[in-house]
């Protein structure tokens, strides 16, 4: 092990990796499969699909954040998923880290999209795992009960290519766009992502954004034929 890895292997801010709740959930969730990138694709399947997608949070506390509060609530947006994944490929001895961009979501609901003064969201996340010697992005956000609501493919994870979201939905709509490279951490910047909303995005952190707010899936809108 490359000793610059090592701190991927360590918890960090709001990527407990510690926690006993979220080892028994790696331990559960992988422990059948034979090698680290079967272990890798069984926790991906895990998060993506066992924790609902829900961006409706107290975005100004950090446990908004959490891998362990995620777990918990079994609900989070892509920040607390992607950390619940590095967390839990931690957990297993695979060397991990947490990735933001900030992307253009093209097919995004009209109650998100006004709360976020705009479709551009900022400090999306994915988890990067090191598997077979090589760095590898992988997006647990959508589960696939929302993928089949919303008409969009449920991004699939193999463990030797990168998993990043589609630029075209089932339709040909165009869904997502990235547009700036944040970067990786060991654990959640909290703080400069909550900075950069406050500046951009400050509608998703008013009290009204959680005010009388519906299940996300709710919102989604399923395409029609």
């Amino acid at each position: 092990m490359n000793a610059a890895n090592e701190i991927y292997l360590q918890p960090a801010r709001l990527i407990e990796s510690d926690d006993p709740a979220i080892i028994a959930f790696a331990h559960e969730a992988a422990d059948a499969a034979g090698d680290d990138i079967g272990r890798a694709i069984r926790l991906y399947g895990a998060v993506r699909d066992q924790i609902a997608y829900d961006p409706y949070d107290r975005l100004t506390e950090p446990e908004s954040c959490s891998a362990r509060r995620a777990l918990a609530r079994q609900r989070g947006f892509c920040i607390p998923k992607a950390a619940l994944l590095v967390a839990a490929a931690r957990v297993l001895g695979i060397p991990a880290r947490i990735g933001f961009a900030d992307v253009r979501n093209h097919l995004a609901s009209p109650r998100l999209i006004k709360a976020n003064n705009g479709d551009i969201f900022r400090w999306h996340s994915y988890a990067e795992l090191l598997l077979a010697g090589n760095w590898v992005k992988a997006t647990p956000a959508f589960d696939l009960r929302l993928c089949r609501q919303a008409g969009i493919a449920a991004l699939e994870f193999d463990g030797r290519h990168d998993s990043m979201f589609h630029a075209y939905d089932q339709r040909q709509r165009r869904h997502m766009e990235y547009v700036l490279d944040r970067g990786h951490f060991a654990g959640v910047p909290f703080e400069a992502v909550l900075a950069t909303w406050q500046t951009h995005s400050p509608g998703v952190l008013d009290e009204s954004y959680l005010a009388g707010a519906r299940s996300f899936i709710e919102e989604v809108n399923k395409p029609s034929a």
